[in-house]
């Protein structure tokens, strides 16, 4: 095969991967069932289909920031603070406990920490939001347009997926708290089309709940402002 036929049956693949067709559904199948054999495997599979798809970085939120130190700032900044208001003030509105059930044998328990670390880090951080945030925008954004409503759309969609993954671990309380997060990231990642910030916002806001149950201080910073 010559390199110009070459390159062209790579185009076509490219085209197809890009595409709703079967081959492109049959790789969003294949994404989105990664992370049932393991996590993060689902956004792995993302990277790997954005280079052969030949999809621009740009188009999943992959930008290189104009300053690493500030993105890296803000988006510690604000998950640490976005993890106290929803412990202190909106997760007491909706009713919750103040306590995360699924998470209670991490109090104290310093040899389950490298575990959580690699959740909260890779899993968390890198994983979900490259695949809710950044593949799934890309792939609603695709199909339904890019008009204001197709985003609300868009952030509506993702996010009733991503809380809807953690019921069965976390009920219905573990529910709530995602769809709040996943609205709030959503409409960033809309507005902004940047996916780093986010990524590190998502790891400090779970690291900030890591710290709350490991040392017991769910209960104390729940009732700060509700008694």
């Amino acid at each position: 095969m010559s390199e110009l036929s070459a390159s062209a049956a790579n185009d076509r693949l490219a085209a197809r991967l890009r595409g709703f067709g079967p081959l492109g559904i049959l790789a969003i199948l294949i994404i989105l069932g990664g992370n049932f054999i393991i996590a993060p495997l689902s956004a792995i599979l993302v990277l790997l289909w954005v280079k052969i798809s030949r999809t621009p970085w740009r188009e999943i939120g992959y930008v290189r920031p104009r300053s690493w130190a500030r993105t890296i700032a803000v988006g510690i900044i604000f998950g640490i603070a976005f993890k106290f208001a929803m412990k202190a003030i909106v997760m007491p509105l909706f009713g919750a406990p103040p306590i995360n059930q699924a998470y209670q044998f991490v109090t104290g328990n310093s040899a389950v920490i490298p575990a959580m670390l690699f959740t909260m880090l890779v899993t968390a951080g890198f994983g979900e939001e490259t695949l809710y945030r950044g593949w799934m925008f890309e792939r609603l954004g695709r199909l339904l347009g890019r008009s204001v409503s197709a985003k609300i759309a868009t952030i509506l969609i993702t996010s009733i997926l991503f809380a809807s993954l953690h019921y069965l671990e976390q009920g219905v309380p573990g529910v709530e708290q995602a769809l709040i997060t996943g609205l709030t990231f959503g409409s960033i990642f809309a507005i902004t089309g940047r996916i780093f910030m986010l990524m590190i916002a998502h790891a400090a806001f779970d690291l900030t709940a890591l710290w709350m149950i490991y040392y017991g201080l769910e209960t104390r910073i729940a009732h700060l402002i509700f008694k």
